[in-house]
């Protein structure tokens, strides 16, 4: 039994037709929920549902745009163990809700953070019958889990998150320079990806909170206490880890683009670093943020506009690789946001900006006006990050043989976001009452429609999957060579945890 889902534009992000949208049809099979096949007329479906008639279900979107489903690489689900914050439930239904069909867990805020093949088992079984869509895994690089990397890789992970200042949280410590090459010599031969929280503590921090310390509840304060130079400072070191060492290099959320020279230079030197930025240093500036309003509070924090423009005329020229959500929700409380004398305190809210649905509208809102297509918005929200992750050769297209993955969205159409659509847990954001354009209709995940838009949202079960993509890897560093993908004992890089399984990684390794 096969699906034929139609529509008089779509878009496949094909090898063979990089920017074509036409009217046509894709085939998905429901034993694999892989396309089977592409057809590239109105003539050529309605030949395929002549001859198979009976044979297969047949969804039209009328003009709908149909592309493949969108990844986002950096989101905080915070389950188990603050769950209260968000969950694999809400967090997965808000993804499925905004057009994504793939999302990349960050290691901390859940409890125990993913720094160990222990833990990681433990995650895995937390999102066990709760996933709307994919979910594959960060691992952490904390101090004293040297031993766990390799362990971890060839466990699934796609990759290690660092952090070069407090991240905030006690069980996720950041790590010294001396760390860091340390686990760089570790994973030269990998393939893995080495992520950095690219900030460090400097004088300028300090003096900045100082001096301003009077007034926490306005925006400039928090502002001044996370200067540029601690992104200078930090991507100086990481330009210099991804130059000296065969590893591929990654810098999560910049928002400072003074930032930019040393990456350039770092790459002109062979450096393998990618960089993302996130939806609200595109969309938000710190002009435009009110006092007292801790929802927009994040770190590195929002610049001004001149650095917002910086930014964009990076993504224009691909300097910057991909663009996330860095979703990172709390409760109200702790975004200071509850009635009493601290509410709306900069200096003491925590920080993170949820935003995990509204990815593709707050970036394709901004499209336009910068020059950019439906190709680079695809390229920046889907492409590179499938890349990022070591997804791009199931994801990411919608080419025979590629995950049936689909986008469904009206790129003309407008919105206004409010409490009640939204499907992350709390609805704390600083995109409420804003108008965006570019409306999500539908997700299909591997052929399946998980999603649909209507006056009450219809969710179909959760048909995720756990993704563990794992690499063999010899002893020894740079001198193993390169690695192998295989799967991991027992389990099912794309397996399904909807049926009440448990899925089980073992104790034992072998690298």
């Amino acid at each position: 039994m096969e699906t034929v889902y139609t529509s008089e534009r779509i878009f496949l992000n094909s090898a063979l037709h990089p920017a074509q949208v036409f009217p046509g049809g894709i085939v998905v099979s429901a034993i694999d929920g892989r396309v089977t096949r592409v057809l590239h007329s109105r003539a050529a479906v309605d030949s395929y549902l002549a001859v198979n008639e009976g044979d297969c279900e047949h969804v039209d979107f009328g003009r709908l745009l149909l592309m493949p489903g969108l990844i986002d690489t950096h989101v905080h689900i915070n389950e188990p163990g603050r769950t209260e914050w968000e969950g694999f439930h809400t967090a997965t239904k808000a993804a499925a809700a905004g057009g994504f069909t793939t999302i990349c867990d960050m290691p901390l805020n859940s409890i125990p953070p993913t720094t160990s093949v222990s833990n990681l088992r433990t995650k895995v079984n937390a999102a066990r019958g709760k996933i709307f869509v994919d979910v594959a895994f960060w691992g952490g690089l904390v101090p004293g889990n040297e031993t766990e990397l390799r362990r971890m890789i060839a466990s699934g992970v796609i990759g290690f998150k660092c952090f070069l200042c407090p991240s905030g949280v006690d069980e996720f410590p950041h790590v010294s320079e001396a760390q860091v090459h340390a686990a760089a010599r570790l994973m030269e031969g990998t393939g893995a990806v080495l992520a950095f929280h690219a900030e460090v503590e400097c004088q300028r921090q300090a003096s900045g909170g100082r001096r301003n310390a009077t007034d926490p509840y306005k925006y400039r304060t928090f502002l001044d206490t996370r200067p540029d130079t601690m992104e200078q400072q930090a991507i100086a070191l990481v330009a210099k880890i991804a130059t000296q060492y065969d590893v591929r290099t990654h810098i999560v959320h910049l928002s400072s683009a003074q930032a930019l020279p040393t990456i350039r230079a770092a790459r002109a030197h062979g450096a393998r670093l990618t960089v993302e930025t996130c939806h609200h240093y595109l969309a938000l500036a710190a002009e435009d943020v009110p006092d007292a309003r801790t929802e927009y509070k994040c770190c590195p924090p929002i610049r001004g506009r001149t650095n917002q423009e910086q930014l964009w005329a990076a993504v224009q020229v691909g300097e910057i690789d991909l663009v996330v959500s860095d979703h990172s929700p709390s409760t109200p409380e702790m975004k200071l946001l509850a009635e009493g004398k601290r509410r709306g305190n900069f200096l003491e809210a925590w920080g993170g900006i949820s935003s995990l649905q509204l990815g593709l509208p707050l970036f394709w809102t901004h499209c336009q006006r910068y020059g950019l297509t439906l190709g680079d918005a695809v390229r920046l929200l889907c492409t590179e990050p499938a890349r990022l992750s070591g997804l791009d050769a199931r994801k990411c297209r919608l080419d025979p043989g590629y995950d049936g993955d689909i986008c469904v969205w009206d790129p003309e159409g407008a919105f206004t976001v409010t409490e009640d659509m939204i499907e992350f847990q709390h609805k704390v954001t600083p995109y409420l009452n804003r108008t965006l354009r570019g409306v999500v209709h539908a997700t299909i995940l591997r052929g399946s429609v998980i999603y649909r838009r209507s006056a009450v949202p219809a969710f179909g079960p959760p048909l995720g999957s756990i993704v563990l993509t794992s690499q063999e890897v010899g002893e020894g560093g740079s001198d193993a060579g390169a690695p192998t993908s295989k799967l991991r004992a027992g389990i099912s890089p794309y397996a399904r945890i909807a049926d009440g399984s448990t899925v089980e990684l073992e104790d034992d390794v072998d690298l």
